[in-house]
């Protein structure tokens, strides 16, 4: 056979080899793939106008493995660590950062609140394009450092093939892994000497209030300081009609925010108001649900009436309500009728509101505030990481990750919190919680407070800052200068300095 009869093959076989080696090149030169490397870390240097000062500093983007008890490694943890670099303090204080969800990312106060870097939406908190981030001139970073973690499938974590999803996604596997975690992650960083804060928001202050514990009683590691940030109910039992009564504070701020109160409260400011929304709450409405069916004719109407002044809603829809209108009713009815149109207001952020497809029902048709948010975060976190700090991979960020079911049972995290208080002098715990956050509402943080040392002898290490905001309280521009002054504050009043810790 003729040469030019082998010229075909031998031109496919050229184009295989070349593609081959291209590809073992591209691996080769670090191309990016969807294969999650469990144990890397790079670096790059920057610089931040903090408060009108310059701070330099170097951030860490990389990923940590988690072992499982036969120290085989079952996932990998992506996180992104802030170091100032002019100044050289081994007693510098850290920050472990988690978000919450269960399931979410640590994208929310990573670019929003605490970080370097916020991303670009207006004073209020409404997105804005061009996407993208720019200076966060009330960052903490000038008084700690600060490390972002990514729980198992969130962000760029992910598990290994074959790895068994029962070790991670439960409220106590989830503190038991991630505080194995964090011990090595501290060790490979040298920040064994560091006064140590957690800061968690929502479902990511079960995981903090949890990790207080674990970490001081299995790790040997004790903390100054845990900030817990639109705090979930922490293992603290507040259902039935506690829980009912409860959101009428959260009802009186979210009317207040649409103007929908009674002339004589809509002229004061909010703070103003609240005490006579919470006095109500604790003195009158829950008194009356637990009488339920003994209250009688005139006292339910006298409830309903107070109710309907303190919450936007009619007298009558709280009497149909049984005294008790939920939040869904609440978010699709403030403004059902209202002449600027038949809006929802949104459940994080009641701030935020939505069209539904029909004004009747006994619920939104979304959340109003969580699509605005994706809408913002997504396009900012991916160009960040995958632009500014070059972590080049074909994975997907998971702003939300596959993480259910969720084992919910055996929350102690509370209680647990308290116990490492009670063992832990130096140990303090700041609440920060919006108004407008009915999710988390602020009022059922507040009673968290109460109920974290009901004894009452731990009071002055407990504090607690509201905000005109919800559950991101930090979105609004006012709120983040302020919120971050708070954690200012809190970090450098946490700091012992000589004291012993005793009582």
């Amino acid at each position: 056979m003729r040469l030019s009869h082998y010229l075909p093959l031998l031109l496919l076989l050229f184009l295989c080899t070349s593609v081959r080696a291209q590809e073992k090149m591209m691996k080769k030169e670090g191309g990016p793939d969807r294969v999650l490397n469990m144990d890397m870390a790079q670096t790059s240097n920057h610089s931040v106008k903090i408060n009108g000062k310059s701070v330099p500093y170097r951030v860490t983007i990389g990923v940590q493995p988690v072992y499982n008890g036969k120290n085989e490694v079952t996932a990998g943890l992506h996180f992104t660590y802030y170091v100032r670099t002019d100044v050289d303090d081994p007693n510098r204080p850290l920050l472990i950062s988690f978000n919450g969800g269960p399931g979410s990312a640590s994208v929310w106060m990573h670019l929003a609140y605490t970080g370097p870097k916020v991303l670009n939406i207006d004073d209020e908190g409404f997105p804005v394009q061009p996407y993208g981030v720019s200076e966060n001139p009330f960052s903490v970073l000038d008084v700690a450092d600060i490390v972002y973690v990514n729980p198992v499938n969130t962000g760029f974590s992910r598990m290994v093939d074959g790895a068994d999803r029962e070790q991670f996604f439960g409220v106590n596997q989830d503190i038991t892994y991630l505080a194995d975690w964090l011990s090595n992650w501290v060790s490979r960083n040298n920040r064994w000497r560091s006064p140590k804060f957690l800061i968690g928001e929502s479902y990511g202050t079960t995981r903090v209030s949890g990790l207080a514990l674990e970490l001081q009683e299995n790790k040997w590691m004790y903390l100054n300081g845990v900030i817990l940030v639109s705090p979930t109910d922490i293992g603290i039992e507040r259902n039935g009609i506690v829980k009912a009564a409860n959101r009428l504070p959260y009802f009186t701020a979210a009317a207040w925010y649409h103007k929908q109160l009674s002339a004589d409260l809509q002229g004061k400011d909010l703070v103003d108001i609240l005490p006579e929304a919470e006095a109500f709450t604790q003195n009158e409405l829950l008194p009356a649900l637990a009488k339920g069916s003994a209250l009688s004719v005139d006292e339910r109407v006298d409830i309903a009436e107070k109710a309907a002044r303190l919450s936007g809603l009619s007298r009558q829809e709280w009497l149909d309500n049984n005294l008790m209108p939920s939040t869904n009713y609440y978010w699709k009815h403030l403004l059902r009728g209202n002449e600027d149109g038949n809006f929802t207001i949104g459940r994080l952020d009641s701030r935020y509101t939505g069209i539904d497809g029909m004004a009747g029902g006994e619920r939104p048709d979304y959340n109003a505030e969580l699509t605005s948010w994706l809408h913002s975060f997504t396009p900012a976190i991916n160009y960040y990481l995958r632009e500014e700090l070059n972590f080049k991979t074909d994975l997907q960020y998971n702003m939300f990750g596959p993480v259910y079911p969720w084992d919910r049972s055996g929350d102690e995290t509370g209680p647990n919190l308290r116990k490492a208080m009670a063992m832990n002098p130096y140990l303090n715990v700041m609440i920060q919680s919006g108004y407008f956050d009915g999710a988390t509402n602020y009022y059922d943080a507040k009673y968290n407070l109460w109920h974290l040392d009901p004894s009452g002898r731990m009071k002055d290490r407990l504090s607690f800052k509201g905000y005109y905001s919800g559950h991101m309280m930090y979105l609004r521009r006012e709120d983040l200068k302020n919120a971050n002054e708070h954690v200012r504050e809190f970090i450098m009043g946490s700091l012992p300095g000589a004291k012993s810790a005793k009582y």
